[in-house]
């Protein structure tokens, strides 16, 4: 039986009824045992969350949010990638180019998410696999990093993605290969990662593309593991992804413009965002562009928020979405649950790393930005 195959007959075990995610999880408990690197990751990331009150504090202070993080922000990346991003200042198509040696480093939509939250001296593991020599690569970067993780070896390489920043024209192109296959064992150590981490999460992120074969209930199954241990979901996916984790009652999900259409067939987002929302989402962030963000909850179905600066910033915006994830996370991590200020944290965010050359980083402008929104709010 092929990879794919297994994949997916993985999806078996990662079912979308209470009994079958109670199963799952026990199942998951019992076939993944914590290596001694893992349990060292997890235990790094707990001693980062029982820092004193006083130092969150005053750090979830500078981040933007009222009130410290009791726990950890765990990120789980089912398709990592080894980021490559060149710099040009302007491109010609079908014409040599000579290129400075590109920016290499772990990512992946998570490991970003992780990268931000990280930066700011905030509590986060990130959790995902790795194979083959870029594997090896990837795994060296996030331990010169310091970023506390999680890796499940396997035996698919670790794909690549390559950015090409075009200075000149303000461009940025992405071209992403496509992951490689996982077998169910994999699968299995993957979610028994996820399932050690949740007694010290204090939010739960599954973010970015999934690779061939993965179960399609991957990310219904995170909301279920997450929602059982008493600990918010974020899920910032696309396609048939975001509809199953809608209606898993996720916390909030992340999509952009194209993402949502795409996902819905709707190509409006005040519409498609209240599908979503109808589904059981408890809140969505729909990033705009240079509209800057739009937000809905279900609290509030009649109304939706818009923030955006009064100019879109010029950078590259690679890694804008995750930066947004990111201050969501750390907003629901605080206790923070009003959609405005989330919102208006995401957005600022989101802004702050467009100016960075790289995914993964925020800018120290990111609270100069939040002064500077504009934030609306919509009826009907």
């Amino acid at each position: 039986m092929s990879a794919a195959a297994e994949g997916q007959e993985a999806g078996a075990s990662v079912v979308s009824s209470a009994a079958g995610q109670d199963a799952m999880a026990s199942a998951v408990g019992q076939n993944a045992v914590s290596s001694a690197v893992g349990q060292d990751a997890v235990a790094s990331a707990a001693e980062q969350a029982a820092a004193s009150a006083a130092e969150q504090d005053s750090v979830a202070s500078a981040a933007g949010t009222t009130e410290g993080i009791r726990g950890i922000i765990v990120t789980v990346t089912p398709n990592p990638a080894v980021d490559l991003t060149y710099t040009v200042d302007g491109m010609h198509p079908g014409e040599s180019h000579r290129v400075a040696s590109p920016l290499v480093r772990a990512g992946g939509k998570g490991i970003n998410v992780s990268r931000v939250i990280h930066q700011l001296g905030l509590p986060t593991l990130a959790i995902t696999s790795c194979g083959g020599l870029g594997g090896e690569q990837f795994r060296q970067d996030l331990a010169a990093a310091g970023l506390a993780h999680r890796l499940v070896q396997v035996a698919a390489p670790t794909r690549r993605t390559i950015a090409l920043v075009d200075t000149a024209a303000d461009q940025t192109s992405i071209f992403n290969e496509a992951g490689g296959a996982l077998n169910t064992a994999e699968w299995r150590k993957l979610a028994g990662a996820v399932v050690d981490s949740l007694d010290t999460a204090a939010v739960l992120v599954g973010s970015g593309s999934l690779p061939a074969g993965a179960p399609a209930d991957f990310y219904p199954a995170l909301v279920a593991l997450a929602h059982n241990a008493g600990v918010p979901a974020i899920i910032d996916t696309s396609g048939a992804g975001i509809v199953a984790a809608a209606r898993a009652g996720a916390d909030l999900l992340k999509p952009n413009l194209e993402e949502l259409s795409a996902a819905l067939g709707d190509p409006d987002p005040v519409s498609a965002a209240r599908t979503l929302i109808d589904l059981g989402a408890k809140m969505v962030l729909v990033s705009a562009g240079p509209d800057g963000m739009l937000a809905f909850s279900a609290e509030a179905p009649e109304s939706y928020w818009q923030a955006h600066l009064v100019a879109p910033l010029r950078g590259n915006p690679t890694g804008a979405g995750d930066a947004a994830v990111a201050a969501a996370a750390v907003a629901l991590a605080s206790g923070v649950r009003d959609p405005e200020e989330i919102l208006r944290r995401a957005t600022a965010w989101s802004a702050a790393a467009v100016l960075m050359p790289a995914a993964g980083e925020l800018s120290p402008r990111y609270a100069q930005l939040a002064g500077e929104l504009i934030v609306s709010r919509h009826n009907g």
